[in-house]
């Protein structure tokens, strides 16, 4: 199972301060819209994301059909085929991904310790 790019997506009290913090460990803005409340920063291969008022926690986050740079792959698992894959193996979904659609798409898991996943595949 290949779930593709891989970040973390902070929830922030201010974009501002995070994204100034991040800026001194030697992050740069890669994408997102400040005024819409989230930033994505890179630092080598290294990506976060930060949305303000968007998620209630941290978050990691999977992007199928991405790699490391955000380049669209050819070859890739679909959201859909990753959530059956992990519907059979019992894990439980707090959002799913419609299974009867292409393109787009996304679910949301938590891990045995709270931690929230987002799988979201932009392609």
């Amino acid at each position: 199972m290949d779930l593709g790019a891989f970040s973390v997506s902070l929830a922030v009290r201010d974009l501002n301060a995070s994204n100034a913090f991040y800026s001194k460990l030697g992050f740069t803005k890669a994408g997102g819209d400040a005024q819409q409340g989230w930033l994505i920063l890179r630092n080598g291969d290294t990506t976060i994301g930060l949305f303000q008022g968007m998620f209630e926690k941290n978050l990691l986050t999977f992007n199928p059909g991405w790699n490391q740079d955000t380049s669209e792959q050819d070859n890739f698992t679909d959201i859909r085929d990753i959530q059956q894959q992990l519907k059979a193996q019992g894990v439980d979904f707090d959002s799913s991904a419609d299974e009867d659609s292409t393109g787009p798409s996304s679910f949301m898991i938590t891990d045995p310790d709270g931690n929230m996943i987002l799988v979201d595949q932009h392609v």
